[in-house]
């Protein structure tokens, strides 16, 4: 989810799918009912993946469920926001103030390419690109320009870093989305299109990520970094 969508294509994606976001107010209940809806589109997958489905893994009737959620791209939707905020949340404890410009890379650089090549983030990005002709909200909602994504989390950090003279780069989110491509390389497409099978061993995330790393620094790092 490192990618967002240009300048221009952010009013089109400001609502998800669906409209329910402030309906029901157990978030315990809501997020019974994304458990269980994540289960059902994992093994299924979004097409084959009805509302009964889901209620029966989450263990809730289907009154409830419309409580919180209009329809499977509604909750859909939805999932792909907690996904986003959680990953979004980790990543901007990674880049801790306290380490040295390398070692906050390497710490976000390594949990970016863990959930990138993860089966379910896989899984849902194929989903998204299965349906992205009928539905190309969820699209959307997968890429849109918020503040609660990777890249904009790696840009604020960039900018911190430029204003104290560690780094020297004139434009941050194009430096933030380059290092996401090289923390990347070599797995993130590969696993999209099955070509990797499974996500890669920890050893050769270190490798990846190590060597963006340098290329990364060699491009942008002062004297003072």
């Amino acid at each position: 989810m490192a990618t967002e969508l240009t300048k221009d294509s952010r009013e089109d994606c400001a609502t998800p799918q669906g409209g329910r976001r402030a309906a029901g107010e157990d978030p315990v209940k809501r997020e019974q009912i994304l458990d269980g809806a994540k289960r059902v589109f994992m093994e299924q997958g979004f097409d084959a993946a009805s509302m009964n489905d889901i209620t029966r893994a989450a263990g809730v009737s289907k009154g409830t469920i419309y409580v919180y959620f209009q329809n499977k791209e509604d909750l859909f939707a939805e999932l792909i926001q907690r996904e986003r905020f959680r990953i979004t949340e980790s990543a901007r404890h990674a880049l801790n103030p306290d380490l040295t410009v390398a070692e906050a890379l390497h710490d976000f650089g390594v949990l970016f390419a863990r959930h990138i090549s993860s089966e379910y983030t896989i899984k849902a990005m194929r989903m998204v690109l299965a349906v992205n002709q009928r539905m190309p909200t969820l699209a959307c909602g997968f890429l849109s320009a918020t503040p609660m994504n990777p890249v904009s989390v790696l840009r604020d950090y960039l900018d911190r870093q430029v204003a104290g003279g560690r780094l020297a780069i004139d434009d941050t989110e194009l430096g933030a989305r380059q290092f996401l491509e090289l923390a990347t390389v070599g797995i993130f497409k590969h696993r999209l299109f099955g070509t990797m099978p499974s996500p890669p061993p920890d050893a050769e995330i270190e490798r990846i990520v190590t060597g963006g790393i340098r290329v990364f620094l060699a491009a942008y790092a002062t004297p003072q970094s």
